[in-house]
This record gives C-alpha cells, structure tokens and sequence, in this order.
C-alpha cells in the first residue's frame, strides 16, 4: 500500500461558548431566565431594559427575533374567555365556575420524577422498565447512583433475578437520561459522560476526558503549570481542557431541585383557539425585553485601547445572550407547536384523548435531538383554555388497542376514573370488572395494570367504594 493524501468535506457540531449559553438557557425555567437575564444586565453595562408598552402584546409583531408570526399574535376579538380582563393575564378554563385547573401552582418534580418519567417513554420491555426503577432508585439528588449493583439485583428479588451485565445495560440506557451525567457512580464518571455528548472534534475535549480520569484532582495542588509538566503537554492546552471540563455539571442532580408546594409558576407560552385552529405564542415572562445599549456601543470607536477590548468584549457577551435568548423561544416555538399538532385532541377533550406520544417522536419531527426536546419541556408550562399545564402532561406511554391503534396510559387513566364516577356505589366495580370493561371498548388491559393505575390515581379499591343504604 502506498501512501496517499485525501481530502473529504464533512459537518461537525462544535461546542461553541454561544451553544453550551444555549443549552444552558434552554432548560431554565421561566422564573430562573428572569433571575439570569437579571444578573446579565447588572453585570454587562452594554444590556439595557427595553422601556414595555402599556399594554404588551403577546408574540407576533415583536422584532427580537423570538420566532412567533403575525399569525401568532391574537386579535381582540379572539379572546377564548369573556370579561373584561385581558386574555393573557386570567387563568383557568372557559365557561366553568370551577377553580382554575392548575391554580398557577405546580406540583413538586424531583429528579426521581424527571428519571422514571423518561424512563416509561423509553422503548424499554417491562423487565428492563422494572429494573431501570430500582437503578433510578439507588440515585441520590446530587444525581449520584449510591447503589451497588449487587444491592439493586438484591431489592429485585424474588420478582425478577437480574444478572449484573443486565442491570448494568440498563444502568447505560438511564445515564443517557437528560440531565447529562446523571447516574454517574463517581465524579470522573459524572465528567465523562458528559464529555461524551460533546462533539469529538471539540476542543480540548480529548484532553479533558484524560484529565478527568485523575490528573484533574492534583489540580489545585500543583497547578496548571504543573499539570502541563505531568502530561507533557503545552500550558495553553491544558488550559483550553480545563475549561471545557469548568463547564460541566459535577452535579448534575441539583439542577432539579423541583418546586415547592407553594411556588407560583410563570407559564412559558400560551395556547388558544383562533378560527377553528390553536394558535401559539411565547407568554411575555418568556420575551426579556434586553437590548444592546446603543450609547456605549458608539463609546467603543472613541474608548481607549484597553477600554476598546473590554468593551467589545461586552458587547460580544450581549450579542451572545440575546442570540440564545432567541434559540429558545424558537426552540419552544416548534416544540409547542408540534405538540398541539400531536395532541390537538387533548385540549379539546381532555386527558381521555390524550394519545400516546414520546420524546423520539417530537425529536424527529422537529429535527431536533431527544436531550433538547427533554430540555425544552423541563418544568416549563403552558396556559391553554383548561388551565395552566406542564409540557409533559403532552407526553404519554401507550398501550396497543384492539383495534390495532395505541391508547395513551393517560386516556386510559381518564377511562376508568369515569367508569368507577359512573358505577353504583351499592356495587362497586372490581378491578377484574373495570379490565372487561375496558376490553369491551376494545382497550386490553389487565387486571393488575388496573389496578396499578386506580392505585396511582388514588382511587379505594372496589370493597372500600362499597357504600350500603
């Protein structure tokens, strides 16, 4: 074989500063983008409030970029509720005297939460599903798998006799999980995990998954100096690693700390019917009105030369920010979007409509990967005309149906809460009653996955119903 050149053209995602600032937004939520867009223009002299109108419009004719047509925007007389109240500013749903649904307040999501809820939309079997509950057990808050893998083979018995190698498969498929890095058993796994997700051709990312496998800890001992005499490398590329492995979580669990009981949610975007047809719009919360302060981008021409690079400097910085601000409100845009194309039924009907529907689905839809979907709809909500929603009530495993169709394991849900309203409380539907009649409608469910759902919905079983005279 002789040697030979060749040249090839290919794509790479680099990890850009601007796409982990991105990344990074993308999974806040509103009230935490507040507090972040807060601290940027106390510390950025270049980032100025925008002055708000009177009366802000909802998205459509803004110019900042946030992805929202003139379509988008409702008119006066599209208002799906009557009163004197704007559209935008009154919660829960049309023409009822109930409370609102959702009462501006969520309901606490943990990491646990955040794992099991990825993990029933995975295309796992019921052993793997059965196992990944006890490995997402065994992670602490921090995101931390505690566990050994002898102790969550032990807890599985005598139900399921799992050998090591297969918990370990299922351990892998649960660290892919967003957040990234979580059930890591260690902080070098932690980073590498992360550092996985990254591009290869990502600078410094070879270097850093070295570092990270235990030079990383002599770090404060000896220094970057050091640290470049040890690896024999040059103090510029240590550099280059050490800050790519500074922008890792090492504990990626905290991040999901959830919401307490009491804590008033800000809806991120807000649905409503126009001509027949749901419309869309990112809810003012979601729209920092920031710009580029004009008088000292004039300033940099004049300045100094060492005010000149500071300046510019900051004003790369604000150019950044409003450039990711805007990469989320597209992201939830035509993530919100392909929802209500999904699931236009729901919203229309309720949770017995609600079909099944996972991340990988909207992912390929959108062309957009499974992490940022799962990112984009972390603690965010929307206000539709049955109240103030999560993003992932959308979300749904499913069953398959007789009729060769699938049924969500919400609708299901919804099915036999209306069944057990319905019954006579004098003759309380069985578990084994409520599976046949739910076999009639042509859902096959089994007794025990009955159960497990009216235990889920806290539902009495059929003897604790009986009500006599």
């Amino acid at each position: 074989m002789k040697p030979r050149l060749q040249t090839s053209l290919g794509q790479h995602l680099v990890m850009t500063p601007q796409l982990r600032q991105a990344i990074r937004l993308l999974q806040l939520s509103t009230a935490e983008l507040e507090i972040e867009i807060a601290s940027a223009v106390e510390s950025n002299p270049l980032l100025d409030w925008e002055e708000a109108a009177p009366q802000e419009p909802l998205p459509g004719d803004n110019a900042n970029g946030n992805g929202a047509d003139h379509d988008d925007a409702p008119p006066a007389d599209a208002s799906p509720w009557d009163g004197d109240e704007p559209w935008y500013e009154r919660i829960g749903p049309a023409d009822s005297d109930d409370e609102p649904l959702a009462e501006q307040v969520a309901e606490s999501e943990t990491l646990h939460d955040h794992l099991l809820w990825q993990l029933h939309l995975s295309h796992l079997s019921p052993r793997d599903r059965t196992i990944g509950v006890a490995v997402i057990e065994g992670i602490d808050d921090d995101g931390y798998l505690r566990e050994t893998i002898e102790a969550i083979a032990e807890s599985l018995l005598p139900a399921i006799n799992a050998q090591h190698n297969e918990i370990l498969t299922v351990l892998h498929q649960v660290q892919r999980f967003d957040p990234p890095g979580v059930g890591a058993r260690s902080l070098n796994e932690c980073l590498q995990l992360q550092l996985a997700l990254l591009p290869d051709d990502t600078p410094g990312r070879e270097l850093a998954k070295k570092m990270a496998d235990g030079p990383l800890e002599r770090l404060p001992r000896i220094g970057l100096a050091g640290l470049a005499n040890e690896l024999h490398r040059p103090l510029a590329e240590i550099e280059e690693a050490v800050h790519v492995l500074r922008s890792l979580d090492p504990r990626p669990g905290a991040q999901m700390g959830g919401l307490s009981a009491d804590t008033y949610v800000t809806p991120d975007c807000v649905v409503w019917r126009q001509q027949g047809q749901w419309r869309v719009a990112l809810a003012s919360g979601a729209r920092p009105r920031i710009s580029i302060h004009r008088g000292y981008e004039r300033m940099i021409r004049s300045a100094s030369e060492t005010d000149a690079v500071y300046l510019r400097g900051r004003l790369q910085e604000a150019r950044w920010l409003l450039k990711s601000l805007e990469a989320r409100g597209d992201t939830l845009l035509k993530v919100m979007r392909c929802l209500l194309r999904q699931q236009s039924a729901f919203l229309e009907f309720g949770d017995q409509a609600l079909r099944p529907l996972t991340l990988r689905e909207v992912a390929g839809e959108v062309g957009l990967h499974e992490s940022t979907i799962s990112r984009a709809i972390a603690r965010k909500f929307v206000r539709t005309p049955r109240g103030t929603i999560p993003l992932r009530a959308f979300f749904a495993s499913g069953i398959d149906t007789g009729s060769g169709g699938e049924a969500s394991s919400t609708a299901i849900q919804a099915m036999i809460r209306r069944l057990v309203e319905a019954e006579d409380p004098r003759k309380p539907l069985s578990d084994a009653r409520l599976a046949e009649s739910l076999k009639a409608t042509g859902v096959p469910v089994a007794r025990r996955t009955v159960a497990k759902y009216r235990e889920a919905m806290s539902i009495p079983s059929s003897q604790d119903r009986l009500r006599i005279g």
